[in-house]
């Protein structure tokens, strides 16, 4: 009973987040894309298109596009996914129809009404996609290449934007093409963002003849953990170790100095790291199930 309970509050809660996300995307979309004639990528774009030539309804053409890609790719999807997925159209849809009346231009410019519309359209979907749910359209489409032509996810994703974004153009124009290109990369940076949050931290791959030294300094003055591999030089076919930590942005440039006070001819490599699990950063956000053996 209680595991029934905590599946049903499960489901509540990302329910109501999916619904949230839905009003926030449909709202971004009515109030900013579609008052100022601009478009979106994916299958988005396809209904606006439409929408803007026969003056279809876009929620109902929305759903209705989307519902034999549903059918079809309801394989591919896997339950739990496909549900959400489900879920996710439809009210997204509802939200469109909702919210049309917000069609009034709140601005006239074109760059920010891609700017804000591309934020509010990512925002919404980020919160649907952390939820682990979807949309549908242009997800299905680029599973169907995947499966069947064996591209990656990613590049189904580009080519159907490109195709749709080219068709833009070719209808409405290259202004109206270009800030849509705007607005789609406005919503793929929040929908990171919400993905990955605003914590992001700094990794640093450190090759060095004194990686022991270096290893313990950084465990003692920074209280941070390492990890050290060991690699093979190409050149000169010799064993190398390879020191491996993370540290949060503001300890990048104290991290730099402690390498180079051990070793100026050490080699440093830098790199972004957006979520961060673990001791010494954040907690996993997820509850252990009940009856869980350590391993």
């Amino acid at each position: 009973m209680n595991i029934w309970k905590k599946r049903i509050k499960r489901w509540s809660y990302e329910i109501t987040g999916i619904a949230l996300g839905s009003f926030i995307f449909a709202f971004g979309l009515n109030y900013f894309i579609i008052a100022n004639r601009l478009a979106e990528g994916g299958l988005t774009g396809v209904v606006l298109i439409l929408h803007y030539l026969f003056d279809w309804p876009v929620g109902l053409t929305y759903l209705l596009l989307n519902l034999p890609l549903f059918i079809a790719g309801w394989r591919f999807l896997g339950s739990d996914f496909a549900w959400k997925t489900l879920v996710g159209t439809v009210f997204v849809s509802l939200a469109i129809e909702l919210t049309k009346h917000y069609q009034a231009p709140m601005t006239e410019d074109l760059l920010l009404a891609s700017l804000y519309g591309g934020g509010a359209v990512g925002l919404g979907l980020g919160i649907i996609f952390y939820l682990g749910g979807s949309t549908g359209g242009a997800d299905v489409v680029a599973r169907f290449i995947n499966h069947y032509g064996g591209w990656p996810i990613g590049r189904g994703l580009l080519l159907v934007d490109t195709i749709v974004i080219v068709a833009v153009g070719i209808f409405f124009g290259l202004t109206v093409a270009l800030y849509t290109l705007v607005a789609v990369f406005v919503a793929t940076r929040v929908i990171d963002f919400v993905q990955e949050g605003a914590y992001s931290a700094k990794a640093a791959t450190i090759i060095s003849k004194k990686t022991k030294i270096i290893g313990e300094e950084v465990v003692s003055k920074m209280g941070r953990g390492a990890t050290v591999f060991v690699g093979r030089g190409a050149y000169t076919a010799q064993e190398k170790d390879i020191l491996y930590c993370v540290v949060s942005r503001s300890e990048l440039v104290r991290l730099k100095a402690l390498v180079y006070e051990v070793d100026p001819t050490a080699f440093m490599i830098i790199s972004d790291v957006h979520e961060v699990f673990g001791e010494g950063f954040r907690r996993w956000p997820y509850k252990r199930k009940s009856g869980a053996v350590d391993g």
